[in-house]
């Protein structure tokens, strides 16, 4: 079973400041644009790195040729700019219950491990390095914002990375567990399962589309007990 993490809101609370810091520096550097001062609203929740970055140009007047040219400058200045502005230590952002529930996991030799989020892979690493659960999570698997702005398109790359050649990981053996609508509609568009947890800023009535809802990484865990018995 492959089991996708995303992290904000679903293993981590209040790591993002940072994150957001390296955004809008790295957006200053290469676009001279001051993400402050660009009048939009947007939640940040459940998208990539590059879809937060294209709606802060596109709304700045930025063209779509000019944003699609310097993608790649972004994300590099942004991933810099993060390894400098990451806490030492995020330990305190880690979700109560989470580290238990990835020590069982990865105690399991029926499970992988792995991201699904739209955080650059850079980012995403040095962010569950400094909260201490970096290690359950083995380079080589997963999906990221660096892999594609669209996430719709993370559970399939994150199911051929977990696979043979020729042979991604089946979608029926595959879980994306995240806390927002798009995690549900990303595990959607690839036909794979999807376990919803109320641990960001959406209510279990909000989260009601996924196959499986829980109020608390508790019920996350029964749930995903729930779902290895199951597929034993």
């Amino acid at each position: 079973m492959l089991l996708l993490f995303d992290i904000d809101g679903t293993l981590l609370h209040g790591a993002a400041q940072a994150h957001q810091d390296a955004m809008n520096e790295a957006l200053r550097i290469v676009h001279r644009v001051d993400a402050d001062r660009v009048p939009l609203r947007l939640s940040a929740a459940g998208r990539t790195d590059p879809e937060i970055a294209r709606a802060i140009l596109l709304a700045a007047g930025i063209s779509a040729e000019r944003i699609d040219d310097r993608g790649p400058d972004v994300r590099e200045e942004c991933c810099r700019a993060y390894a400098h502005l990451c806490p030492a230590d995020l330990s305190h952002t880690v979700l109560p219950g989470v580290p238990e529930v990835l020590e069982w996991l990865d105690g399991l030799s029926s499970v992988t491990l792995g991201l699904l989020t739209g955080n650059y892979e850079p980012v995403a690493r040095l962010k569950l390095a400094r909260a201490g659960i970096g290690r359950y999570f083995p380079s080589g698997q997963g999906a990221f914002g660096s892999d594609a702005e669209d996430r719709a398109a993370l559970p399939a790359i994150a199911r051929r990375r977990a696979g043979r050649v020729g042979a991604p990981n089946r979608r029926e053996q595959t879980v994306v567990i995240g806390d927002t609508p798009r995690d549900i509609a990303c595990a959607q568009a690839d036909g794979v399962r999807c376990l919803a947890v109320a641990t960001g800023p959406f209510g279990t009535d909000e989260l009601g589309q996924a196959d499986l809802v829980a109020s608390d990484v508790r019920e996350m865990r029964g749930a995903l007990e729930g779902l290895l018995t199951a597929v034993a």
